[in-house]
């Protein structure tokens, strides 16, 4: 399909510079821009492209002013990337959703589907189990006894949700990812071995939430571990048993969340991010890549960095010194061999 820059400004409630006939089909980087493509400038880093793109479109923010000529039409909006993200959420809901049931399905007598269902082939439904509206079950997907899935929910191939746990609406649970797997649980005994402790509770997933490929969400020794409304986990992700992951906080790839921690609503966790067991992290806390966190924090809207964690102020003045650290030692030893030779001069003029 086609639409006009002008047709696109008017959707997005945007002002067009330049050809407001000028169509285009597709999307495209900035960087590699092509004839009849969309893209957007958001990032100042990519500004210098903007004047060498061959894209038909640009989305930018209101307060773009080219220095030079820019041979693109420019739709002017409030945000750009947000614009993006909703031509692209239109682009794909208007894309075929696949249906049906496949006869290679395995689909327990015991188990309830709610109304335009797809369930991909070699797929096993259990016993138990209610599955939801409009819910979308790739390839290989195994939904355990007793699970529940509301409605809307996409599940692609490979994901693994073990008995009684529970996904609410709306949900999206990318490959391979284990949902319900055992916590952690051993006791240590007398003559050196570990003893299993029964993991007898649940994952709850409230709406809204998104679980990246082959990332891992242990069930609690008893109750539920929570995964908050509106929570964007990234691929790679380990949230260990009991904990409690708050509202609208997202964690990129390799993070990890130690037993029994309560995380906040509206945090932000940087890469390969870390948080030992049984610690309480205050909202809109900001953990930066690599960050571990051994300590609560117990004030919101704070930004950390470091191992141990930091405020990102004092982390920076801290890695400037480190940087510094060979021309400290070297100036310490020259310091060091001038008292020394001081010291025996004056013990010479003793």
């Amino acid at each position: 399909m086609e639409f006009s820059a002008q047709q696109i400004a008017d959707y997005l409630k945007g002002k067009v510079v330049g050809n407001p006939e000028i169509k285009v089909s597709n999307f495209s980087k900035i960087e590699v821009g092509e004839p009849g493509t969309l893209t957007f400038l958001s990032n100042p880093k990519y500004t210098d492209y903007i004047y060498t793109t061959k894209a038909s479109v640009v989305l930018v923010n209101d307060d773009f002013e080219p220095t030079k000529e820019v041979q693109a039409t420019l739709i002017k909006v409030a945000n750009s990337y947000d614009a993006l993200a909703s031509l692209l959420t239109l682009v794909d809901s208007v894309k075929p959703k696949k249906s049906g049931v496949s006869s290679l399905a395995c689909i327990s007598e015991k188990a309830t589907i709610g109304e335009n269902p797809y369930i991909g082939a070699y797929s096993v439904i259990e016993a138990g189990a209610k599955i939801g509206n409009n819910v979308q079950i790739y390839p290989q997907v195994y939904v355990g006894d007793n699970v529940q899935i509301g409605d809307n929910v996409i599940l692609y191939p490979g994901v693994k949700i073990y008995k009684e746990c529970v996904v609410g609406n709306n949900c999206i649970i990318h490959a391979g990812a284990v949902i319900g797997a055992d916590g952690f649980g051993f006791a240590p005994t007398e003559d050196g071995r570990y003893d299993k402790i029964p993991q007898i509770g649940i994952v709850r997933i409230m709406d809204d939430v998104e679980v990246g490929a082959n990332t891992t969400i242990d069930r609690s020794t008893m109750g539920a571990t929570v995964i908050g409304q509106g929570v964007k986990l990234d691929n790679l992700v380990q949230i260990a048993h009991n904990v409690e992951v708050g509202d609208n906080t997202v964690m990129a790839a390799l993070t990890g969340v130690a037993g029994s921690s309560k995380i906040g609503k509206h945090c932000m966790f940087g890469g390969q991010a870390g948080v030992v067991g049984h610690l309480s992290i205050a909202d809109n806390s900001v953990m930066g890549a690599r960050c571990a966190v051994t300590n609560n924090i117990k004030t919101p809207n704070g930004f950390y960095h470091g191992y141990p964690h930091m405020d990102a102020h004092q982390y920076q003045k801290a890695i400037a010194c480190f940087r510094n650290f060979p021309s400290f030692r070297r100036d310490l030893m020259d310091l060091q061999k001038q008292v020394k030779e001081l010291q025996e001069k004056l013990n010479n003029i003793k």
